[in-house]
């Protein structure tokens, strides 16, 4: 049994939720997002709250019971008050900034890297933080790891993009022989 699929989701105030067949619809303030769900799994709109029930008794239904659940209590958190990724980019003369619709990169390669920002997201930057804005979780993610998988940050020096507050493990360097 799924405690994630059990607990029903409530709607804040200012977001209207639809369900049409297989497709859940969230409108709010910040903006709409439609998500088609499963068979296995239904969804209902009762008072103020989202209920999502499985309907087959089988493993895939368990498994995208919970899954739905958290993908719409997510929509409904998105267009209310959105979501946002800090990435942190650290090394000597590794430089960002936006420019429209792209974000150019100077991470020590020799060209500039220059990656086109998707629909639905902003960016901004301030000193050596980026900060990813969105109300698609999935999208914000995805484009904060796109980025970071260009220069991930490194164990030794520490250079590279990392989230702010990622912990990174420093390795020791060569030691010097005496001998």
């Amino acid at each position: 049994m799924s405690r994630i699929g059990k607990k029903p989701i409530e709607i804040v105030s200012g977001v209207e939720v639809k369900v049409e067949s297989n497709t859940v619809s969230v409108k709010g303030a910040k903006g709409n997002l439609e998500f088609v769900f499963r068979p296995e799994v239904s969804v209902k709109v009762e008072d103020n709250l989202v209920k999502v029930e499985r309907k087959a008794k089988s493993k895939l239904g368990s498994s995208l019971w919970g899954t739905t659940s958290r993908i719409i209590a997510s929509m409904i958190k998105g267009v209310s008050e959105g979501f946002e990724k800090k990435l942190e980019l650290n090394g000597v003369g590794y430089r960002m900034e936006v420019a429209g619709k792209k974000i150019k990169l100077a991470l020590g390669f020799s060209h500039p890297v220059e990656v086109e920002i998707p629909e639905g997201i902003s960016a901004s930057i301030e000193k050596n933080v980026m900060i990813i804005c969105g109300i698609d979780k999935q999208k914000v993610g995805q484009f904060a790891t796109n980025i970071r998988a260009l220069k991930p940050v490194e164990p030794y020096k520490g250079k590279g993009f990392k989230y702010v507050g990622e912990i990174v493990r420093r390795k020791e360097g060569k030691k010097a022989s005496s001998d």
